[in-house]
C-alpha cells in the first residue's frame, strides 16, 4: 500500500502510527464506515484550517488540531478500506488528491497569517513536484517508491502543525508575530521540499536507466 516500502523497517513511531491506524481502521470498518466517508472528512477538516487562521493567533492554534485530525483521518481511510477489503484504485486515486488539496488548505493557513504568497507557492509546488515526479517515475517502470526523503507527506504534517502551533503563540505572546513564524515554517517547508525533490529525481534516475 506504500509503494513497496515495507513497515517493518520504519522507525519506531512509524511501526507505531501504522498499528494505531490500523486499529481505529478495525474499529471504524467494524461499525460499518466506508473509506470514502473518512477521506471526505479529513479534506473538510483540512479545508477549515484556513477559516480559522483568519480569526488570529488563538485561531492558528485551532488550525493546529485541524492539521492533526486530518492527518489522523488521512491515516485512517487507508486503514478502513485494507480491513473492510475495500480498498480500490479509485480509492488510491482519490486520497492522493485530498492529501494534495489539504496541503493547499494549509498553506492557504500560512498566506492568510501572514506568510508571503510568493514563499508559500513555491512551497506548495515544490512539495506537489515531489509526488508528481514519484508518480510519472511509477509510471514509467519504477517497481517501488524510490527512496524515502525528508519532503514526504509526514515532514509537512509536522511542519503545518508545528507552524500554526508556533505561530498561534507567537502571536498572542506579540502581535504581529505570528505572521514572521508562519514565514519561517513556509521557508522550512520550502527548503525540505526542495531536498527531498533532488534526491527522489536521483533515484528516479538510478532506477529508470
Amino acid at each position: 500500500m506504500h509503494g513497496g516500502f515495507d513497515p517493518a523497517l520504519a522507525a519506531p513511531v512509524a511501526r507505531g502510527w501504522i498499528r494505531l491506524a490500523y486499529a481505529g481502521g478495525r474499529l471504524l470498518g467494524g461499525l460499518g464506515v466506508a473509506p470514502a466517508v473518512v477521506t471526505a472528512a479529513g479534506l473538510l477538516l483540512c479545508a477549515a484550517v484556513p477559516a480559522a487562521a483568519v480569526l488570529g493567533p488563538v485561531g492558528l492554534l485551532a488550525g493546529a488540531v485541524l492539521v492533526v485530525l486530518a492527518a489522523v483521518a488521512d491515516s485512517l481511510d487507508g486503514a478502513v478500506a485494507v480491513v473492510t477489503g475495500r480498498a480500490t484504485r479509485l480509492g488510491f486515486v482519490a486520497d492522493s488528491v485530498a492529501d494534495r488539496l489539504g496541503e493547499l488548505a494549509w498553506l492557504a493557513a500560512f498566506a492568510l497569517a501572514g506568510a508571503p504568497g510568493w514563499l508559500v507557492a513555491a512551497a506548495l509546488a515544490a512539495s506537489w513536484l515531489h509526488e508528481y515526479v514519484r508518480a510519472r517515475a511509477a509510471v514509467a517502470g519504477m517497481p517501488d517508491i524510490g527512496v524515502v526523503t525528508v519532503g514526504e507527506r509526514p515532514t509537512r504534517v509536522v511542519v503545518a502543525v508545528g507552524g500554526l502551533l508556533c505561530g498561534g503563540v507567537a502571536g498572542l505572546a506579540h502581535p504581529g508575530w505570528d505572521g514572521r513564524v508562519l514565514t519561517a515554517a513556509a521557508a522550512v517547508w520550502l527548503v525540505l521540499a526542495v531536498a527531498g525533490l533532488g534526491r527522489l529525481v536521483a533515484a528516479v534516475r538510478r532506477e529508470l536507466r
